[in-house]
């Protein structure tokens, strides 16, 4: 049995993580660890590691690290005692591998730690691209230090290969993301307006922005709430932030707007399963998560992307892209209300694939060498132009 310790660090990673690690532990070839840390081990964020251990998981590290600062500076500090901490746990636990997903602080803390400790480490969802975000040096980073390499989509894994990777180590298995959706039976209009305690009016809007660390992201923020005041007869729903410099900044903002208008609700955490059912149910995504650019085109759902965050990204033609302007954000929302732009939603295709990536991520790690965990830089060829 080769032990694989799973990292997460946000409720929005765990998600993707969820049907791979049910996978690992049905496998007999693998055992599952998994280490929780960052948001997840918050109260500011809603102590997400019950939602894991609700799940049926074993928690077998919590790896603390996350300062209550709004900096780059706290930011900073928090890396370096995550890889403290994600060292003290590896020794600890000894895995054969170390799986970790993603682009965020958290997760190139835990690289960090695995790499330089001689642990091999599997990454998943490299060769993206985030420029509006410091995440975007993480990921390349990651890659970089991985052994194995899971993309969503072959653009992907040619940019990986670009880093310098063997071809034989990159395997696109689509997103993770949209294996919940075809394994999941998720909550019904009536069932999560009961959980929720909040009445859906007509077009229901379901809000996510994260802070693009980039950029000024409290006021292009600002500019999404004054659009959202163009639309009064909206129900919206508000997903809290990640814990990025800023982030309690529009954590403040979203509560204050909440409580001018009575048909707003804010939520620290809905879980994964909730969230997909008010993604599928509104009539609009809203923000800059990478939700309404993954899973929003499998539910047919419009999306209004702001800003730069996902900047670079593969885009289904139900993604609108909008500079974080009121008044081009407004713009973006009604055309994506049309007739018109529905019609183009339902058609849309999805270009992160069909739902199987979990069962091929576990099919590479069965069959992985870890003995042997010296890489080669890869050369492609190419001629200057």
């Amino acid at each position: 049995m080769k032990k694989i310790c799973v990292v997460t660090g946000t409720r929005a990673e765990y998600g993707l993580l969820y049907r791979v690690m049910r996978e690992i532990e049905q496998s007999e070839r693998l055992e599952l660890q998994l280490a929780v840390t960052g948001m997840h081990l918050s109260p500011e964020f809603g102590l997400t590691y019950r939602e894991i251990e609700r799940d049926g998981f074993s928690i077998d590290a919590k790896v603390e690290m996350l300062l209550s600062s709004d900096t780059p500076l706290g930011t900073a500090k928090s890396m370096s005692l995550g890889v403290s901490g994600f060292a003290d746990a590896f020794a600890r636990l000894a895995p054969d591998a170390v799986l970790v997903l993603g682009d965020r602080y958290e997760i190139f803390a835990a690289a960090q730690a695995a790499y330089v400790m001689g642990l091999p480490v599997a990454h998943i969802a490299g060769g993206e691209t985030t420029e509006g975000a410091v995440d975007e040096g993480f990921r390349h980073s990651v890659t970089k230090m991985s052994l194995l390499h899971f993309v969503s989509a072959e653009p992907y894994r040619t940019r990986v290969i670009q880093l310098g990777e063997d071809p034989a180590r990159v395997f696109n298995v689509g997103s993770t993301g949209l294996d919940y959706l075809t394994r999941m039976e998720l909550p019904g209009r009536d069932e999560l307006q009961r959980e929720l305690d909040f009445a859906f009016g007509s077009p229901l809007f379901l809000v996510t922005y994260h802070p693009a660390t980039l950029g000024e992201p409290a006021e292009s923020f600002a500019q999404l709430l004054r659009a959202l005041d163009r639309f009064p007869e909206a129900s919206v729903i508000f997903t809290y932030p990640n814990s990025d410099a800023s982030g309690r900044a529009i954590i403040a903002m979203i509560e204050e707007h909440t409580a001018s208008r009575g048909n707003c609700r804010a939520f620290v955490s809905l879980g994964q399963r909730r969230y997909l059912s008010a993604l599928k149910h509104a009539d609009l995504a809203l923000g800059n998560s990478s939700s309404g650019l993954t899973e929003a085109p499998s539910f047919r759902t419009p999306t209004v992307n702001v800003g730069v965050r996902q900047q670079g990204r593969l885009r289904a033609s139900s993604v609108i892209d909008v500079s974080p302007d009121a008044g081009a954000i407004e713009a973006a929302i009604a055309r994506a209300l049309s007739p018109e732009f529905r019609r183009i939603a339902a058609n849309t295709q999805n270009p992160y694939g069909a739902g199987d990536a979990s069962a091929a991520i576990v099919r590479e790690l069965e069959k992985a060498d870890f003995s042997v965990i010296r890489k080669k830089f890869y050369d492609i060829a190419w001629t200057e132009a």
